[in-house]
């Protein structure tokens, strides 16, 4: 499904391929040799995303761009089954593994690797060819690699990454009414969203 929101519609080279279950939305340009499998998802809110050649997006991944947090991924890109990438940059040749996360300001530099569910947080940026393992956390600039059985750690980087700041537009400690009313608001936009293909 191809969506135009908020006035903006996909790009779509002519070279590349969308299925059918799979949505489009907004500001989004495809390049060629792209793949888009069936129920991943291209949604940009306030940003764009930029996908560049012969990437392939796995089924029911979610690939989300927000203001100031474009979506900027290279060529030769793997992005796995329900991996989830919000406002990050990712390089030419990365490998993004099954249900991985990459957080609004998070870097990937050429080559690197987030294996199966491991984790980039806000604002972190990974050196040309870095390899986060299996289910482990990157935080931080350089990078701090760590399993995520020692959250304290993980916590104590992550602290000063501003979180609710880079993903919500808001300070730490906003009540969840206010956050949830902001966000109920700004997501109101689709109701003029548009489906044109």
């Amino acid at each position: 499904m191809i969506v135009t929101h908020r006035g903006k519609s996909p790009s779509i080279d002519p070279a590349a391929t969308v299925a059918p279950s799979a949505v489009v939305c907004g500001d989004v340009t495809i390049g060629p040799g792209v793949r888009v499998l069936h129920g991943a998802v291209l949604t940009a809110e306030d940003g764009r995303i930029v996908v560049g050649e012969d990437t392939v997006v796995m089924e029911n991944a979610l690939v989300k761009a927000r203001a100031g947090h474009d979506v900027l991924i290279g060529d030769a890109v793997v992005i796995g089954p329900h991996v989830h990438v919000n406002g990050a940059h990712i390089g030419d040749e990365c490998f993004i593994a099954t249900g991985a996360a990459l957080f609004p300001g998070a870097v990937l530099e050429r080559g690197c690797e987030v294996r199966i569910r491991a984790v980039v947080q806000v604002n972190t940026v990974l050196a040309e060819g870095t390899l986060v393992p299996i289910g482990w956390i990157a935080a931080g600039t350089p990078a701090t690699m760590l399993p995520p059985d020692r959250h304290e750690e993980v916590w104590a980087i992550q602290q000063d990454l501003d979180f609710t700041g880079t993903v919500y537009g808001v300070q730490r400690g906003t009540s969840m009414r206010e956050l949830l009313r902001g966000q109920s608001d700004f997501y109101g936009a689709h109701d003029d969203d548009e489906i044109i293909g």
